[in-house]
């Protein structure tokens, strides 16, 4: 159901649901965290990936194909690199060559390998094939219909780009490409350097994708139709973790209040109520599910969730439910990962540009030493558009 729906289904089922809200609150118990060795380990797989994606799309923009070393160098804290360029650079050999430039100006120059070049032409195969960009346009144009306003600004969109599996350049390349979804829109505020913030508007309401993902598969399992009983989400605790006695009682309870889809508007719920927190995970559950990877770091969660009005009620949401939403502290960061996307470390359904992914983390790891505490286990077979 769509959200800010005039129709009469819409305001009388939302009116049914301020009545019967529940008041009652999260239980006063602690939920404690504990690690799941196998989706840490999905994390940290995946360190330093991002940044090297960065950086070769970086070089292969240049006309030489090359960079200068002292560039790189000098914007170290904007590519968030753990360590100088130079070591960065050294520490993956089968993605990256340093090179002395020709005189008349020697200079430590960047380019790629000839595995990596490779890659990146079949990655760009399926970037610019019309099935990919219509899939990554319809996960921008979900996460639109989930804010209030159809639009987000540029630079948060900008923070959850590699998740979505969006171009690096995608306001040039896919935007334009879909007239009828999208347009570039002043957001009316001033960014923290004074300058005009834009943002890309939904150019009108999509009712085909107003269906979260959740609802979808209760759908497929009920022969198309979504039946009468609460629908529940996935609840998956690692082996060994219990609950308190309290807080089972609370989560069983919490998963009978009525399901209200993400793309209706809910805000009217009291934010303390359980009702208003069922609502709450369904957003966090459909964002989680717009990401290729199934996650994401906690702080761009929390910075979406307060543009969104949510405040710290995703962070709430977060703590209340780990049987949904894991919180790994890999990689320098905490990172949110959806569990039941994932069985041990490998993601149960793999998007296309994920297999992409998945290869050029076959070149980092050619010169990981034998000795670490996990191998890397990647499945390279049958990845698919999801």
């Amino acid at each position: 159901m769509a959200l800010f729906s005039n129709s009469a289904n819409s305001n009388k089922h939302l009116y049914h649901l301020f009545h019967l809200q529940h008041s009652r609150t999260f239980v006063d118990a602690r939920v404690k965290w504990v690690r799941d060795t196998y989706l840490d380990l999905a994390v940290e797989k995946e360190k330093n990936l991002q940044q090297i994606i960065s950086l070769k799309n970086l070089i292969l923009s240049q006309p030489s194909k090359t960079i200068p070393l002292s560039s790189i160098s000098l914007h170290k804290t904007l590519f968030k690199l753990p360590t100088t360029a130079i070591n960065f650079f050294q520490k993956y050999p089968s993605i990256f060559q340093i090179f002395q430039s020709s005189k008349p100006f020697p200079l430590p120059q960047v380019k790629l390998t000839s595995q990596a070049v490779t890659i990146h032409n079949e990655e760009s195969k399926i970037l610019n094939s019309s099935h990919y960009k219509k899939d990554v346009a319809e996960r921008l144009a979900k996460l639109l219909m989930l804010t209030r306003a159809k639009k987000l600004p540029l630079d948060i969109i900008d923070l959850l780009r590699f998740d979505l599996g969006l171009p690096h350049d995608f306001i040039l390349t896919l935007l334009p490409e879909f007239p009828e979804y999208f347009q570039i829109c002043n957001m009316g505020d001033k960014n923290s350097k004074g300058s005009e913030m834009f943002g890309v508007e939904l150019v009108s309401w999509r009712e085909n994708l107003a269906m979260s993902v959740l609802e979808k598969k209760v759908m497929e399992e009920n022969g198309g139709i979504i039946p009468r009983m609460p629908i529940k989400f996935s609840i998956n605790l690692p082996k060994g973790y219990d609950l308190e006695k309290k807080v089972r009682i609370w989560v069983h309870e919490w998963q009978n209040l009525p399901y209200i889809s993400p793309y209706e508007d809910a805000f009217f719920l009291s934010p303390n109520s359980d009702q208003a927190e069922k609502w709450t995970v369904a957003v966090l559950h459909e964002l989680m599910n717009l990401f290729i990877s199934k996650k994401t770091e906690k702080e761009n969660l929390l910075v979406l969730g307060d543009y969104l009005g949510f405040g710290i009620r995703f962070k709430k949401a977060l703590v209340h439910h780990p049987g949904i939403f894991y919180v790994s502290n890999k990689i320098r960061t905490q990172t949110v990962v959806l569990r039941e996307a994932y069985k041990k470390d490998l993601l149960v359904e793999r998007h296309l540009l994920m297999g992409m992914r998945y290869r050029y983390l076959h070149l980092m790891n050619q010169m990981v030493k034998s000795d670490r505490r996990y191998r890397i286990r990647v499945n390279m077979g049958n990845y698919k558009m999801q």
